[in-house]
């Protein structure tokens, strides 16, 4: 289906990249966004809202929902453009202040998904309006699109910055072996982190904890791998990150380790008695 919509000079020339990047450079951290539902089938949007929980916080990350595309910086578009959708797309896209950045989330925002050749649909969101940053999956994870949307930071920059991938591989990566033996255990490492500290600083905290793990002589001895984790955790500066270690230690360590081993309560880690 051609492209019956051209962006009117006087906005394609105010959305140049070097626009664009100046744009993000003043705003810095504080992002106003507007959402336009294309056509969806609300499960992107049910996403979204999930993203815009306290759960998930985006506002730490200078993301801000707003009312208008008058007051956006960046619009965020979701399914499939259909028929209806068109005009009210364009009104809100002419609307929005230049410059600025269009993101399309999901797979049918980003190529027209499964309704790609449907008749009531114009396929992308890139089909009509210009599109800087696309959030893929069917539909993405809250912690997908707000990094998505925290990557459009640099966006640009990875736009004008290409790189070719010659050495390229159609082999999966290698999965590393588990410290327990049971793969789930990093897995609920990770969530926990994550529940505890947010989707950025749980990633941190992971780290700080599995490398403190393998400091002990026996991972699966639990009396010495709490000897070596107090004494690890100790050693950390934030004592956000010496609280938070310890809940993962006595919440999801010792929970699977109950699972090879008959242990009590003995072998919790409590660094406010020792």
């Amino acid at each position: 289906m051609s492209k019956t919509y051209i962006v009117p000079d006087e906005i394609a020339l105010a959305n140049s990249v070097e626009a664009k990047l100046e744009h993000l450079k003043n705003i810095k951290g504080s992002f106003s966004v507007y959402r336009v539902d294309c056509g969806s089938c609300n499960g992107c949007e049910i996403e979204i809202f999930a993203a815009i929980t306290p759960m998930w916080d985006p506002e730490r990350f200078g993301f801000k929902l707003v009312p208008s595309p008058r007051h956006a910086d960046i619009l965020v578009c979701t399914g499939p453009l259909t028929r209806q959708m068109y005009y009210p797309l364009l009104r809100a896209y002419e609307a929005t202040p230049d410059p600025k950045v269009v993101v399309a989330i999901g797979a049918c925002g980003s190529s027209g998904g499964i309704f790609h050749d449907a008749y009531s649909v114009w396929g992308g969101i890139d089909k009509v309006i210009p599109v800087d940053v696309y959030i893929p999956g069917c539909p993405p994870h809250p912690a997908t699109i707000i990094h998505g949307l925290a990557t459009a930071l640099g966006i640009l920059d990875q736009k004008l910055s290409y790189k070719m991938h010659a050495n390229g591989s159609n082999q999966s990566p290698a999965i590393q072996m588990s410290l327990l033996g049971d793969i789930l255990f990093e897995r609920d490492v990770l969530a926990e982190a994550k529940l505890l500290m947010g989707y950025l600083f749980g990633r941190k905290l992971y780290d700080k904890y599995i490398a403190a793990l393998k400091e002990s002589p026996d991972i699966k001895d639990t009396v010495k791998t709490r000897i070596a984790m107090e004494r690890l955790v100790r050693e950390e500066e934030d004592k956000r990150y010496q609280e938070c270690m310890q809940t993962i230690h006595n919440k999801i360590y010792l929970s699977h380790m109950r699972k090879f081993q008959a242990i009590d309560d003995g072998d919790r880690m409590d660094l406010n008695n020792n």
